[in-house]
């Protein structure tokens, strides 16, 4: 235990997701040791992104305006929309390129233990982006873990009646990974979703 403005650091630093006690003091230290300036910068940084940063009024993805980047394109396609948990998802699979549709972020998953429920999640939302019989599939991507294998069940069962196409992203070995430290789901996920090879 540190006194003062140290300890209040490492206390603050250790609220963030992924930091640990021992990670929050590294940091801590790390900030003590490091030029003014460097510090002024991350606290410029910290200041900017809470006053500039929202979250886009259709989608829920980060944005600086009303709507986010992605939202604002033209060029995207109305008619399929990609659902996953996190904005950072979106980020994920705007990498790959393959995608050229528009996005609803959830803000999380449904996780009985964590009282997250559906109420919790951007689910009316969803539904409401729906009601004008523009979108013609609903791509669910959500993180294949028991929470977003729950919220990706709920989904299903709310939108397939509405009559819209709704698929789910294949899951399945990792490329360079041994099939003896797959787990049975993930095994099983790569049988289901075989393709055939050749012609």
């Amino acid at each position: 235990m540190y006194e003062g403005a140290v300890q209040d650091l490492i206390d603050e630093l250790g609220r963030l997701p992924g930091v640990g006690p021992k990670s929050a003091q590294r940091i801590a230290f790390h900030l003590l040791a490091a030029d003014s300036s460097d510090v002024r910068r991350l606290a410029d940084a910290l200041t900017e992104v809470k006053l500039r940063v929202r979250f886009c009024d259709v989608c829920g993805n980060v944005a600086e305006a009303e709507l986010c980047r992605i939202c604002a394109d033209p060029r995207r396609s109305t008619a399929v929309i990609c659902v996953v948990e996190e904005a950072k998802d979106v980020v994920a699979i705007e990498r790959t390129r393959e995608f050229r549709g528009k996005y609803h972020v959830l803000g999380g998953a449904i996780n009985p233990i964590e009282n997250v429920g559906p109420d919790d999640l951007r689910i009316s939302q969803l539904m409401t982006r729906l009601a004008d019989a523009t979108v013609e599939e609903i791509i669910i991507a959500t993180d294949p873990n028991v929470e977003g294998e729950a919220t990706a069940t709920y989904l299903s069962r709310l939108l397939v009646p509405m009559g819209v196409r709704v698929t789910r992203l294949a899951s399945g070995l990792p490329v360079g990974g041994d099939l003896e430290y797959a787990d049975e789901v993930t095994l099983g996920r790569a049988f289901e979703g075989r393709r055939v090879v050749g012609g």
